[in-house]
Formats: structure tokens, C-alpha cells, sequence
């Protein structure tokens, strides 16, 4: 460590009582004299450089500087009429005015609110007034990559979408701005965090099969996972949900829940969109410290689009079928946890077994056996320190460019504790296990954590070396009602407990796969019985399955659930035809 200067101790504010709190913090007493004078100096010094940087000028990476759009960049609040869903957070109309490809031209997208878009707010899903003093909400002065890139890839990107308060809440009843509803049942989750994302494009689904006129959809939605947040609300809600593997997408931009376990993905009604918004978002961005040499240059990300398109229409030998010679793995291990409704479970089986078995696949039981262990360890690597990185915008100790415009408030105050008991009490979880868990564990259970996630990793890598694609259920369950909250007015608001006891448990057969980095994807494979409300007796909700794949092998996962699909139109098929 080296002294930057030593700084003239008249112009300084810190005193030996600010020394002697710091030294009671780490248990140690400093003993007068010439001790404390040289310790406090050196504090003051430091103190020093801290103010002549806040006081600096900020920088702006020209990478993340906004796209050019053909018209200025305004905003505006839909009202509740326009947004039934309260899927919406913005609106806005973004078109870049000088796209370097057509690959999205087209395409509308939203993007979910904890990710930067030039001249838009970004809430993360809480209150104004925890994000700012004066009640005007900062613009965002940078596009994120992943926003840079689909601009330029010539989409329009029509706004943000809601997301869950602080992004921890698997379900969707906690954002600031309220619940978001299932398309297919108001008053039911679309899964969280990327609760909006996820039920616009299934409302643009809806619309189509049913002719049923919302005010506005979209074609493809980016959402954030940490534990599950791109593939269970795309469960819930019927579509394709992507987590890609760690890495491949640059988070750049995003507010991130712990670096670890970052992760941006696309949420799309078909696979074709998917493999298009993975192509134009993938690569390095040379900003993202996620990223590893493993992370392809952008010129050198696979043509997703096209690999999927020549897979489906690729000639077939004699007695051949799409899934000839691929191989499916039932993860034994993820059909037994806890809280897995028998319905989803059947469903799953019946639907993995049934389809990919008609598209000629090979399917084969595969245990992992640590998988039951997967989202203890994803707890215990990421808890302790989740808040400084959540909460208090911490940077992660690689060099890294964090969102300069959200400065949530902290310490929190008893407002902000009352405002999240409220609406998410897993935020003030989150904080409470920090101090926590430093003070009675310290830093060896996480990081012999951290050592246990090399074992996940190399438990499923082994595993995907006797098999292509590992087969999980996704949510554990149907999606089920909002909890009550302070605003229905129509009952007792929910407690803490009965507000998390619905997320026991729905991320265990996901958040494995955020620590290890593997890619996974959220595939429709069927419907289930949801808990009825009294004005919605007899509801069938969807069901998602989950594929799981190889490291940096995105495209399998694509090919699989391709293969799923023949399957399916094989077996839906009139006697005769299709086989």
C-alpha cells in the first residue's frame, strides 16, 4: 500500500474521535501520543483524496454514451387505463437514427427498470424517495450495452418494464408501483423480478390468440436473473425465458444484485426471437469485469438465428428424426425438492418424456446428487454481501463501471424500513443478514462457499458429459394470488411471513445455475390447476420446464427445445400425419 500525499491536518474535519470510532469497530484501542497523531493523519490524508474525487468531474464511457435516436429522447407514465397489467414502468418510443443493421429492425423491446436506457429513470422497482431527495427521479446518462447494442441493431425500444423492489422477489406483488398481473389471471403472479418483461410479451401472445386488445405489447423483452428472475416468470406466464451462461452477455449498465450471479437475458414468445436478441446482445464489451477470456468478441458471437434455422431445416437421413442422437438427462434430483407441486412434476415428466421421445431423442435418468444442495450454496456464497452490492451500489472490486445516476439512500431510516416491510420484507432480509453474518461468521463460510460452487460446477459438468441437455422443472408450481397488500382495502394486509412463505422455495431448481454460470432456458411445456380466486374457478395456468446445457454451448440449448417442439407437433398431431 503506498500514501497518495499526506494532507495538511488545519484543513481537515476528522478528529481523534472519528479515529476512535474507527478503531472501535475493528475492536482494537489506539493508545495516545504519537500513535493516534500518525494514524490520524494518515486518516485525514485519506480522507483527502476521497473529497477531491467526489468533488472531480464524472466520466462517461464513450461506449456508454446514449445511441443517437431519430427524435429526442422524452418519457412519460402511462396511465392505469393504458396499463391494465401494470406491466409498464415508462413509455417512450426509442429509434436509433443510424442503425448499424437490420437484425431487430422491426422488433419492439422493453427493457426491464434496473437496467440503464439514456434519458429514462431507472427505479430498480422502489421508491422515488429512497432514489432521490427532491422527488424528481435522475435520467440515466448512458445506454447499457446490451441497450447500445439493440438499438444499433435497429429495434424500438418502446419503454421499461416493472420490475420487483430492489429485484428480490421471485413473485410479482412487490414493486413500488404495485402488483404485476398475469396476463392469463389478474390478481396471479407473473413471477419476479422481471415481472413486466415477462407479462408484456405474454400479453402480445394473448392478443394474438385471442384477438383481446391491450393498449400496447411488445415483440421481445430483456430481463435480469440472479436466481431465476428471466426463467420462472416466463414459466409463469407461458413464453421462452434465456439465462445465458455467465459471461456471454455483458451486464454493463445493469444494477446488480451480486456479481456472482448477474446475469441479462431475453424473454421472448418463440425461439426465433430469443436466438435473434442473444445474437445481438452477446459479447464483450470490454467494460463488464463478469466477462472472461471465454467471452466471444462481438464479431465472433455465434449466428444464433441461423444455427437454429439450418438445425430445423437441416436433410435428415432415412429413419432419422430431429432429436436423433441427442441426448436428454431427467435431473433425478430436481423432481424431489421441496415444494414441487405433484402436478408440475407430472407435467414435466410426462411432457419431457412424451415429446422429445416422438422427436428421437434419447432420454436417460441422470442424478446429481449436490444439486439438492444447490440453493444453500447459492445462499450462503452470495447473502453476506448482497446488500452492499444491492442496496448501497458497492462496486465489486474489479474494475467496473456502475450506473452513475442511482444512488439509493443509505444507511437506511425507519421510513424505508416501513416502506419495504410493506411491500418486500426480503429486501430488509437482505439487509439485516449482512451485519449478521460478517459478525458470526466472517468471511470463511462464504468463501468456502465459493469452493463448494466449484463442486456444483463440476458435479453438473460432469453430469452434461454423459448427456447434451439436463431436464428441470422450473417454478415449482402454477402461478398463485398476490398476497394481500396495504393498498387492496378490502381484508387484512398479509404478514411478512405469509408475503415469503409463497417464495419458499420457487428459485431451488434455478439459483444453482446463476453461481455455476451454466445456461438455462424456461420452455412452455404445459398447463396445471391454479389456486382459484372466486371469480376465476377451474384456472389452467402455464407450466415451464427447464433445459439446462453446457457452458458457453447457448445453441444447445436452442436445438433442444426445437427438438421439444417437433416432438410436441408430432404427438398433437392427426392420426397419419406428422410422424
Amino acid at each position: 500500500m503506498s500514501v497518495a500525499f499526506l494532507a495538511d491536518p488545519i484543513e481537515s474535519n476528522i478528529s481523534v474521535k472519528d479515529l476512535q470510532n474507527a478503531a472501535t469497530k475493528l475492536g482494537i484501542k489506539i493508545p495516545d501520543g504519537q500513535e493516534t497523531e500518525a494514524y490520524l493523519h494518515l486518516l485525514q490524508s485519506v480522507e483527502a483524496v476521497m473529497r477531491r474525487i467526489q468533488s472531480s468531474n464524472d466520466y462517461i464511457h464513450p461506449v456508454l454514451s446514449p445511441v443517437a435516436t431519430k427524435t429526442p429522447r422524452t418519457y412519460w407514465e402511462p396511465p392505469k387505463e393504458e396499463n391494465p397489467l401494470n406491466a409498464w414502468r415508462f413509455r417512450c418510443e426509442f429509434i436509433a437514427a443510424n442503425p448499424v443493421s437490420n437484425l431487430l429492425r422491426g422488433k419492439t423491446i422493453v427493457i426491464k427498470d434496473n437496467i440503464s436506457v439514456g434519458g429514462l429513470p431507472t427505479t430498480v422497482g422502489t421508491f422515488t424517495e429512497l432514489l432521490c431527495k427532491d422527488g424528481q427521479l435522475p435520467l440515466s446518462p448512458i445506454d447499457a450495452s446490451v441497450v447500445s447494442r439493440i438499438l444499433s441493431a435497429g429495434a424500438t425500444i418502446k419503454g421499461s418494464s416493472t420490475c420487483e423492489n430492489y429485484c428480490a422477489s421471485p413473485l410479482s406483488f412487490s414493486a413500488a408501483s404495485g402488483p404485476v398481473h398475469n396476463v392469463l389471471a389478474p390478481g396471479y403472479t407473473s413471477g419476479g423480478s422481471s415481472s413486466g418483461s415477462a407479462a408484456l410479451v405474454a400479453a402480445t401472445v394473448r392478443r394474438r390468440e385471442t384477438g383481446h386488445s391491450f393498449e400496447e405489447t411488445v415483440d421481445i423483452a430483456i430481463g435480469g436473473d440472479q436466481a431465476g428472475s428471466v426463467r420462472n416468470p416466463a414459466s409463469y406466464s407461458g413464453i421462452y425465458g434465456l439465462k445465458p451462461t455467465f459471461g456471454l452477455v455483458p451486464y454493463t449498465g445493469a444494477v446488480s444484485l451480486a456479481p456472482m450471479i448477474d446475469h441479462l437475458g431475453p424473454l421472448a414468445a418463440n425461439l426465433e426471437d430469443i436466438a435473434l436478441l442473444l445474437q445481438v446482445m452477446a459479447g464483450y464489451d470490454g467494460i463488464d469485469p463478469r466477462m472472461t477470456p471465454e467471452s466471444p468478441l462481438q464479431a465472433q458471437v455465434e449466428d444464433y438465428p441461423k444455427v437454429l434455422a439450418e438445425f430445423r431445416n437441416r436433410d435428415l437421413k432415412d429413419g432419422d428424426r430431429i432429436g436423433t442422437g441427442m441426448k436428454i438427462g431427467l435431473l433425478t434430483e430436481s423432481f424431489d425438492v421441496p415444494g414441487l407441486s405433484q402436478e408440475v412434476r407430472e407435467t414435466v415428466l410426462r411432457s419431457a418424456r412424451s415429446f422429445f421421445a416422438a422427436a428421437g431423442a434419447e432420454l436417460i435418468e441422470i442424478s446429481v446428487p449436490l444439486h439438492s444442495e444447490g440453493s444453500l450454496i447459492w445462499t450462503a456464497a452470495t447473502r453476506t454481501h448482497m446488500s452492499e452490492w444491492a442496496c448501497q451500489g458497492k462496486t465489486s472490486g474489479h474494475l467496473s463501471f456502475l450506473p452513475p445516476h442511482i444512488q439509493a439512500q443509505w444507511p437506511p431510516d425507519q421510513r424505508m424500513y416501513e416502506l419495504l416491510t410493506a411491500t418486500n420484507p426480503a429486501v430488509i432480509n437482505v439487509m439485516l443478514s449482512g451485519p449478521f453474518l460478517q459478525e458470526h461468521f466472517g468471511p470463511s463460510v462464504e468463501a468456502k462457499a465459493h469452493r463448494k460452487v466449484f463442486e456444483l460446477r463440476a458435479a453438473y459438468d460432469h453430469a452434461l458429459t454423459q448427456v447434451d441437455i439436463l431436464v428441470t422443472p422450473c417454478a415449482p408450481t402454477v402461478a398463485m394470488p398476490h398476497p394481500k397488500m396495504q393498498a387492496d382495502g378490502d381484508g387484512p394486509e398479509s404478514t411478512i411471513m405469509e408475503k415469503l412463505s409463497a417464495a419458499v422455495g420457487v428459485t431451488t431448481n434455478t439459483a444453482p445455475f446463476n453461481v455455476t454460470g451454466h445456461p438455462a432456458m424456461s420452455v412452455p411445456c404445459g398447463f396445471g390447476r391454479a389456486e382459484s380466486l372466486p371469480n376465476q374457478p377451474e384456472l389452467q395456468l402455464p407450466i415451464g420446464m427447464q433445459l439446462v446445457g453446457r457452458r458457453w454451448e447457448d445453441a444447445m440449448l436452442l436445438k433442444a427445445a426445437a427438438v421439444f417442439e417437433a416432438g410436441r407437433s408430432i404427438v398433437s398431431a392427426p392420426p397419419g400425419l406428422g410422424r
